[in-house]
């Protein structure tokens, strides 16, 4: 379990920090049905997050057929280190410049008529629709299932991936819950944050993580 752990660690922080998950539940708490729309966007989050890694997982582990980091599984966290980078570039590319207005996403444009069905829907598309997010969902479960480890171990890598990769949108719900008159505040403040530097976190994150990836896998396909 611990190879599997170490090589989907990166990947799941990656997921975690989704500045548009911590926006849009904070979004979302701001609404007339506030807890029960955060609630059901984090839930629909963390439902297609478990989705993808079982089935990748499993997949994984079928095609692995028992051996331990088979070759195809480096090419594959060779060829994700790559597209991580080319989405590095073309976040620099699309970057906010002077005189370039960029829009909200349409789904901040209806937010205020959100309802639990629709905010869970939201929270799963946010998951597996944007490129970064599923790209590293999918690499972090393929080095789970072909890690070696029993079906235990990887059903346990495969929750830890669930619960790190959900953090974006609940711990924004923890602090609503449980941080008391000053939550309100602390949560806009980490809203505006995160909008202002959503382009220089998602940079940073891509570059870094896929420099990584490329790095790890060369090292398994060289030893």
């Amino acid at each position: 379990m611990g190879d599997a752990v170490g090589r989907m660690l990166a990947s799941a922080a990656g997921i975690a920090i989704s500045p548009m998950a911590l926006i849009a539940t904070v979004l979302l708490l701001a609404t007339p049905r506030g807890r029960a729309n955060a609630t059901a966007f984090a839930a629909g989050w963390t439902a297609a997050l478990t989705a993808v890694a079982a089935v990748v997982v499993a997949f994984g582990s079928w095609l692995a057929g028992g051996i331990a980091a088979p070759d195809w599984s480096w090419w594959f966290e060779l060829a994700v280190g790559a597209l991580l980078l080319l989405l590095g570039g073309r976040q620099w590319w699309d970057r906010p410049r002077e005189g370039r207005v960029h829009g909200p996403p349409a789904w901040m444009r209806t937010v205020d008529r959100s309802t639990p069905a629709r905010s869970a829907a939201l929270g799963a598309a946010l998951l597996a629709t944007d490129p970064k997010n599923l790209l590293l969902a999918v690499a972090a479960a393929v080095a789970i299932g072909t890690g070696g480890a029993p079906v235990p171990g990887k059903a346990g890598a495969a929750a830890l991936l669930v619960l790190i990769g959900s953090l974006g949108s609940l711990l924004p719900l923890a602090v609503h819950f449980r941080g008391g008159d000053r939550a309100p505040r602390r949560l806009e403040e980490w809203k505006a944050w995160a909008a202002t530097h959503n382009t220089a976190i998602l940079l940073t994150l891509l570059l870094t993580l896929g420099t990584t990836h490329l790095g790890t896998a060369l090292s398994g396909l060289t030893t």
